[in-house]
């Protein structure tokens, strides 16, 4: 009974097929402990998880001990464990296996260039070198490791890490940084350059979780603890990368033989995610642009009535979307979290300026004789604004709707990265599997949205646009 009232655990993973593979075995064996839990999938990097960790948003996540130290908790102090500690957050021992970061290159290139460390990339300044985005702003990152190396190359792309791996393998770059667990190193015959100065620190795999976890959830995680190889990770990294085997039957035949655990997995037929997908698509679409109305067309009342403020206005509204749609999403991260709330927020911003702009525009260009003869007739100013001038600039108004409307279809589709769902979902996984079938799955029902959507306002305009403006 006690049990039943618990609150359902959410574990999180970050949006690398690692991380997703242990956050999965961590959901499936809380559910066997008979606690409900959810894993909320691919939510972005370090940083992301972290906060959301601490905030309560999620309770446990699989993390690394170098990135504990380089990134999240930097600095002298009490062991690694006493720092998490201290922040409310229990640390399992090691999984069983580290997975590092290196610098790997294609074999051929590098016998041509006769690399085989770091060190001797300073002697090729013309190698071109591609990171992962995190990987080009951690302090365990480039920067650091271009000092410690004192490496010549400047012209250094950022990229998706499972993209950087197919720029090398196409030869668009040469070096790219790897976790010493992917599958991709053999498959791709790769070379792993060494770290003759020891840069890179140790990355012990563990999980990490609340300390309000319910006992029998904490219990359960620590059941992983060594009891994952190196060889064991490798193995099920490629049975999802190479092979696009789902991440929840890897874990679960991990579980099985590894632990005799069978653990209920929960699979979903593509009609099914569609539909579920299409649901949390429109929710972030509806509620941020019912929202953008209910605010924008007001002001671009006041901005089409008083010029000078309306100028003011317009220029807020437009420097809003001047802001890059990731940045964006980040900046409000701190605000509202994670999930839906943060992606509606940046939408609603994202859906102001052609509203407002179209309202202005539509109240701004009627004729000022129609302004005349409403006044002649003795209607109040709300009246003259509601049965006259709002109807003549219906047609610019719901221009202005439609257009925040199709803008916000497809931005929401980044929403995925800061665990909003919605049809951004199945391309990240899409992307990091190098599956068309399942970046297909999110893109082609998001046109779709973006077709209907222009077909219900051409269907709204007959509905609320007097006749006459539209003959």
């Amino acid at each position: 009974m006690m049990l039943a009232l618990l609150a359902v655990v959410q574990v999180g993973s970050k949006v690398f097929t690692e991380s997703v593979i242990v956050a999965e075995m961590a959901t499936q064996l809380v559910r066997t402990a008979g606690i409900e839990a959810v894993h909320r999938r691919e939510l972005g990097g370090s940083r992301v998880l972290w906060d959301a960790l601490l905030k309560g948003e999620i309770d446990a996540y699989p993390e690394y001990t170098g990135t504990l130290t380089q990134e999240l908790l930097p600095g002298a102090g009490p062991d690694l464990r006493q720092r998490v500690a201290d922040r409310g957050i229990v640390m399992s021992r090691s999984l069983g296996f580290s997975d590092s970061y290196a610098i790997g290159m294609k074999r051929t290139v590098a016998e041509r260039l006769g690399v085989r460390t770091v060190s001797d990339l300073a002697r090729h300044p013309e190698v071109r070198l591609g990171f992962s985005n995190e990987f080009m702003d951690r302090k365990d990152g480039w920067p650091a490791l271009r000092r410690a190396y004192s490496l010549p190359q400047r012209d250094v792309r950022g990229l998706d890490h499972d993209l950087a791996y197919r720029a090398l393998a196409d030869g668009a770059v040469d070096a790219t940084d790897i976790y010493t667990t992917d599958a991709e190193i053999a498959a791709y015959d790769l070379v792993v350059l060494e770290d003759v100065r020891h840069f890179f620190p140790e990355y012990e795999a563990v999980l990490l979780w609340r300390k309000d976890l319910p006992e029998p959830g904490a219990s359960a995680l620590r059941r992983l603890e060594g009891r994952i190889s190196a060889r064991d990770m490798i193995e099920m990294n490629g049975r999802v990368k190479l092979r696009h085997e789902a991440e929840a039957r890897v874990a679960a035949d991990f579980l099985q033989r590894t632990l005799g655990v069978t653990a209920p997995t929960r699979t979903e037929g593509r009609a099914a995610r569609i539909a579920a997908r299409t649901l949390e698509h429109l929710e972030l679409v509806g509620v941020s642009l019912a929202a953008a109305v209910v605010v924008a067309i007001p002001l671009g009342i006041a901005a089409a009535r008083r010029p000078r403020a309306g100028q003011a206005v317009l220029g807020a509204v437009g420097l809003v979307q001047t802001i890059p749609s990731l940045a964006l999403l980040v900046f409000m991260i701190p605000l509202l979290g994670i999930g839906a709330r943060p992606a509606i927020a940046a939408l609603f911003l994202y859906s102001l300026l052609p509203i407002v702009r179209n309202t202005a525009a539509g109240l701004s260009g009627i004729a000022p004789e129609v302004r005349a003869s409403a006044e002649a007739l003795g209607l109040p100013r709300l009246a003259r604004l509601r049965l006259v001038e709002i109807p003549i600039a219906s047609p610019a108004i719901l221009a202005g709707i439609q257009t925040a409307a199709v803008i916000d279809v497809g931005t929401a589709t980044l929403g995925a990265l800061i665990g909003a769902g919605g049809y951004g979902q199945p391309i990240l996984t899409g992307i990091r599997l190098a599956d068309l079938g399942l970046i297909l799955e999110g893109a082609v029902p998001a046109a779709l949205l973006a077709v209907l959507v222009q077909a219900l306002f051409e269907l709204l305009g007959r509905a609320f646009v007097p006749r006459g403006l539209r003959l």
